[in-house]
C-alpha cells in the first residue's frame, strides 16, 4: 500500500504544482471519497483530452508536465489523477487495458493503422476498503462533440467507458486488462507499441484533435 502513496518519476505527487492543484481541487472535502471525486472531475474536465500530445518518455508522461500543458491523452491524464490522489494521501495506482475505440478520427486511425488502443490508461483508487477504477480521459466538451455519455465517478463504483454512444453506435470495447501498477511500465508499453504500431506511437504528429472531431461530426450529420 505504501508504494501506492509514493512520488515516482512519472507520478510526481510531491511536485509543488501537483500539491497545489490537488489541494485547490479537493475543495476542502472531508472524506477521501469526496476528495477523490473532486479530483477526478478536475482532471477529467480541467485537462483537455489530446492524443497528439503523446510522447513516450518519463518527462512526456510526468504528471506535472501534463498539468502545465493543460492537455494530455488517456495515460498521462490517469497519471495526473493518481498523482493528485497521492498528494492528498489517497492510495492510487495506474491501470491499463487494451480497448477497441470505434470513435476516433480518421486522421488518428490512419496514424495508428488500427482502431485498437493498446495500454489505454485509467486510475485505480483505493477508497472505502476497495480499489475502484476511474477513467478521466475524455473531457465533457469532447463527449458532447462525439455524442458519448460523459463518464461519471462517485468513488464507490468503477468508472469505465460505456460500450455504446448516445445514438446506439459502438463506442468502446474492452479487449484485455493489463493490470495495475505503482508507476508506468514504460518498457512494456514501448515493446507493445513497437510491435503493433511499427514504432509510430513513440511520438505523435502535431494536430488539432478537437477540430478533427468537429469536422467529422459535421460530415456525419450531413
Amino acid at each position: 500500500m505504501s508504494d501506492a502513496l509514493k512520488s515516482t518519476p512519472t507520478v510526481d505527487s510531491d511536485h509543488p504544482s501537483i500539491v497545489a492543484f490537488a489541494e485547490a481541487n479537493a475543495n476542502g472535502a472531508q472524506t477521501q471519497i469526496e476528495r477523490a471525486v473532486n479530483l477526478y472531475y478536475a482532471v477529467r474536465d480541467g485537462i483537455r483530452y489530446d492524443p497528439y500530445t503523446l510522447l513516450m518518455t518519463v518527462e512526456g508522461l510526468r504528471a506535472s508536465t501534463t498539468l502545465e500543458a493543460g492537455r494530455g491523452w488517456c495515460v498521462p491524464k490517469a497519471i495526473l489523477l493518481a498523482a493528485c490522489c497521492r498528494a492528498q494521501g489517497i492510495p492510487a495506482r495506474l491501470g491499463y487495458a487494451d480497448v477497441r475505440n470505434h470513435l476516433s478520427t480518421e486522421r488518428l486511425r490512419q496514424f495508428m493503422n488500427t482502431d485498437v488502443f493498446y495500454w489505454h490508461g485509467y486510475t485505480a483508487i483505493q477508497l472505502g476498503g476497495k480499489w475502484v477504477k476511474a477513467t478521466p480521459a475524455f473531457n465533457v466538451e469532447l463527449c458532447a462533440k462525439f455524442r458519448i455519455k460523459p463518464l461519471e465517478f462517485d468513488g464507490t463504483e468503477d468508472s469505465i467507458y460505456h460500450p455504446f454512444d448516445l445514438d446506439g453506435r459502438q463506442h468502446m470495447e474492452y479487449l484485455r486488462f493489463r493490470g495495475e501498477h505503482d508507476d508506468v511500465p514504460l518498457d512494456e508499453m514501448m515493446a507493445t507499441f513497437v510491435k503493433h504500431y511499427s514504432g509510430s506511437m513513440v511520438e505523435a504528429p502535431t494536430g488539432d484533435f478537437a477540430r478533427e472531431v468537429e469536422e467529422e461530426t459535421r460530415r456525419q450529420i450531413r
